[in-house]
Formats: structure tokens, C-alpha cells, sequence
């Protein structure tokens, strides 16, 4: 008898996160179509084995990990592409800007993370919109945060952006994130709500702005020599499995946002809602760091992601 091809798939979030349960449905949709022909192993937070968030898709590359999700932050410098999702107030309205993803603007970006590491970009999931949190004041300006030290991901453009507001941004990694909050290493952090809850930042900085200044997406990626070295049987059941999982977590992440809205309020946590001046006033004052990204981008790549919502099919991993 053949020995089960072992899948090890990892990630970075404890087991409510809705991309620790992204996981759990991969392995599932695995074993629903490979049967013992396959052994998924989920190692889904490699920060209790040492490892930094920033660290997965190194560990995938390696091949210590067969594949793993990533905020897709995590991965722009190096995959210059990615940065559309950096831009402020600069996304699509969410459905639609899935809609490309899963079309001709998820296939060039497939092929840039192709061409920029030795991953295979299977899925995107979604990463939730980003807010900010503070400890008292609500920031509805953006001069409620000048001088304020804001976490951020360790990502230069989000930090370009941050401190052309006037905060002082820190990039802290995922693994050190709650610790830093609970330490008052940082004044206030920006995440989506999930994170906010499951992190338990809202006990250091329970006042949540309601900003929604970022749309986030998670790459789910694997190890694309890896890929190619599988039957081809286990290789397509490997990407429809993802695609299923990968609808699945996003339905997921967009009832998990509520859920953790009102979990946040239950808790004493204040959520604050911009008023259309407010909100106004942050796309004004982020402005000029927009235009600046859209001048250095791609024209084509911009226009997908602008434009329409054809699809185009991917090439095999």
C-alpha cells in the first residue's frame, strides 16, 4: 500500500479566528475528496513553535510547510502587486471587489506571486476591513491621532500612510501584537474586528472607530515545486478543495464581523460610527498618499482592479 501524501498546512491565529477555521474546512474538503490517499496536518499557530506571522511563507517556500495563509501585507514588498490592497479608502466595495478576485485581477496576482517567490497562489480569503482602536478618545479626525504611537503590520506603505496622518506607527508582528497592546507599548492599533476580539486588544483599547480604512485579504499559498511533484489527481483535488474553503471562510468572516461587533459592545467595548464629514475628512487627508501609490502602479494592474469583473482563467500551479 502507498504511503498517504502528507499536506502540512500553517497559520498564525488561535482556534476562533475565522482563518484557523479556513483551515480546518481545507482539511476537510481535502479528506472529503482524497480520502487516505492524503494526510493534512494543521499546525495552525506557528507562533507557539516561535515562528513570526511574518515568517509563514518563508516556512512554505522551505518546504517545512506544504502551504499556509498570509495577510497579503505581509507579502508586498516583495510582491509589489499586493500593495493595491494597502491603499487607503482605496478598495472596491467588498462583493465586487471579490467578484475581481476571482477573475482576470485573482489571475494577474497569481501570476506576480508566481513570478516574485517560489509559492502558488490558490485562494484568497478575506481578511476583514480595518479599523482603528484607541483607549479613550474616539479618532473621527485624523488630527485625534497626531502623535499617537499606532500599531501596524510591518508593511512600509501602511506605515507611510500612518505617519503622513501624524501618528507614530510601530510595526509589530501578529505573534508579539497582544502583548504589546496590554503593555501600552502602543496608544492605539488598527485591525479588523475578528482580530480585535480574538486578541483580546479591546481590554487595553476598548474605543473602536468604525473607520473601515482598509479592506484586507489573506493569500492562501503553497509550495509550488511541491505542487507540480503531486499526481495530478491530488494536485486539482488540492485547488478545488481550496476554492471550496475559500467560499466558505469568506461567508464565514462576513458573519463573524457581526457576531464580533456585538460580542465587542457586550464586553463594554465602544464602537463609533463616522459621520459622512468624518469620513470625508480621512479620505481628504489620505488623498495625496493615494495618488502617489496609484502613480507608481502598473496601469493595467490598476485598471483591473478598478474596472471590470471578467473572468480569466488561471494557469495550473
Amino acid at each position: 500500500m502507498t504511503d498517504p501524501i502528507r499536506i502540512t498546512l500553517g497559520g498564525y491565529q488561535g482556534p476562533a479566528s475565522v482563518h484557523t477555521r479556513g483551515l480546518q474546512m481545507l482539511r476537510d474538503a481535502l479528506a472529503e475528496r482524497c480520502g487516505d490517499r492524503v494526510e493534512v496536518v494543521l499546525r495552525p499557530n506557528m507562533a507557539e513553535d516561535g515562528y513570526g506571522t511574518a515568517d509563514l511563507p518563508g516556512l512554505a517556500e522551505s518546504g517545512l510547510l506544504d502551504g499556509c495563509y498570509i495577510s497579503s501585507s505581509y507579502l508586498a514588498a516583495r510582491v509589489p502587486a499586493l500593495s493595491l490592497f494597502d491603499m487607503p479608502f482605496g478598495a472596491p466595495e467588498h462583493a465586487r471587489a471579490f467578484a475581481m478576485l476571482d477573475g482576470a485581477l485573482g489571475a494577474r496576482l497569481a501570476r506576480e506571486v508566481e513570478s516574485h517567490t517560489d509559492l502558488a497562489l490558490l485562494g484568497i480569503w478575506d481578511n476583514g476591513m480595518r479599523h482603528m482602536a484607541s483607549a479613550g478618545t474616539p479618532l473621527r479626525r485624523p488630527s485625534d491621532g497626531a502623535g499617537l504611537v499606532l500599531r501596524t503590520l510591518p508593511n512600509a506603505d501602511h506605515q507611510r500612510v500612518f505617519r503622513a496622518l501624524g501618528f507614530e506607527p510601530r510595526a509589530v508582528d501578529a505573534k508579539d501584537l497582544a502583548g504589546a497592546v496590554a503593555r501600552g507599548e502602543v496608544g492605539a492599533q488598527e485591525n479588523p474586528l475578528t482580530n480585535t476580539l480574538n486578541f483580546g486588544l479591546h481590554e487595553t483599547l476598548p474605543v473602536i472607530t468604525l473607520t473601515g480604512h482598509l479592506m484586507g485579504i489573506a493569500l492562501v499559498l503553497f509550495n509550488r515545486a511541491r505542487i507540480k511533484a503531486w499526481p495530478e489527481e491530488i494536485r486539482l483535488a488540492v485547488e478545488d478543495a481550496v476554492a471550496q474553503a475559500s467560499h466558505a471562510q469568506r461567508a464565514l468572516a462576513r458573519e463573524d464581523e457581526a457576531v464580533s461587533a456585538k460580542a465587542l459592545a457586550a464586553s463594554g467595548a465602544t464602537l463609533v460610527e463616522l459621520s459622512e464629514a468624518d469620513r470625508d475628512a480621512w479620505r481628504a487627508a489620505t488623498a495625496p498618499e493615494l495618488a502617489r501609490r496609484r502613480a507608481e502602479m502598473d496601469p493595467a494592474l490598476l485598471a483591473l482592479f478598478e474596472g471590470g469583473t471578467e473572468t480569466e482563467k488561471r494557469e495550473p500551479a
